[in-house]
């Protein structure tokens, strides 16, 4: 016996209201156009991602301003000078007492640079004939007073303190050598000799 399929099941309301069959079929009734459907509610505890705000575009003008600019450098510090009087024969005994009172002072050996203008200091000479290269290997340890002259003085590096004989020389050498040394004292210059010839040298009071 063959099956007789069953009538779908329609709600009224949907389907509109039946017609009788004494009036016969009527117009169905328009479905109503769906609406947009509403955001379903974002869970709870689980916010939906950031997104990370994009940075500010600066125009050219804007980025020049914000880069730093080179940093000024700081002023070289220019030392003190002091002026002990002294003969042509006694400068050296003069810049040996003073290296002597700085020594007593505190000042470490390696800080101070002796520079003549004339005769050799007789360190400076007994050291030089095992050679240069081991007399200039004392001046680079750094640890004692270092003598020098004129001539060569310019290999000289830096030191807190340097004293200068103008024991002799020409002026344009003893010019030399107090601009030299003026250059390489970082904190005390201390120039023995006359003074009126080291103020002529100078072409200024010291």
């Amino acid at each position: 016996m063959p099956l007789i399929p069953e009538e779908p099941q329609i709600h009224e309301s949907a389907q509109g209201p039946r017609a009788t069959p004494a009036s016969g079929r009527t117009a169905p009734t328009p479905r109503p156009v769906p609406g947009p459907r509403p955001a379903a509610p974002s869970r709870p505890g689980r916010p939906g991602p950031v997104r990370p705000t994009p940075p500010v575009q600066r125009t050219p003008r804007e980025v020049a301003a914000a880069k730093p600019g080179p940093s000024s450098a700081a002023p070289a510090t220019t030392p003190q000078i002091q002026l002990i009087p002294a003969s042509v024969e006694g400068a050296l005994d003069a810049a040996e007492e003073a290296v002597d009172l700085l020594l007593d002072s505190g000042r470490a050996p390696g800080d101070v640079l002796v520079i003549t203008t004339g005769e050799q200091h007789p360190w400076a000479a007994h050291e030089l004939s095992f050679g240069e290269t081991s007399y200039w290997a004392q001046h680079d340890a750094g640890d004692d007073v270092f003598y020098t002259d004129a001539t060569v003085a310019a290999r000289a590096a830096s030191r807190p303190v340097v004293v200068v004989a103008v024991n002799g020389g020409t002026e344009a050498a003893a010019a030399s050598a107090l601009s030299l040394a003026h250059s390489r004292a970082g904190a005390l210059l201390i120039v023995c000799g006359d003074p009126q010839r080291i103020n002529s040298v100078l072409g200024a009071g010291v």
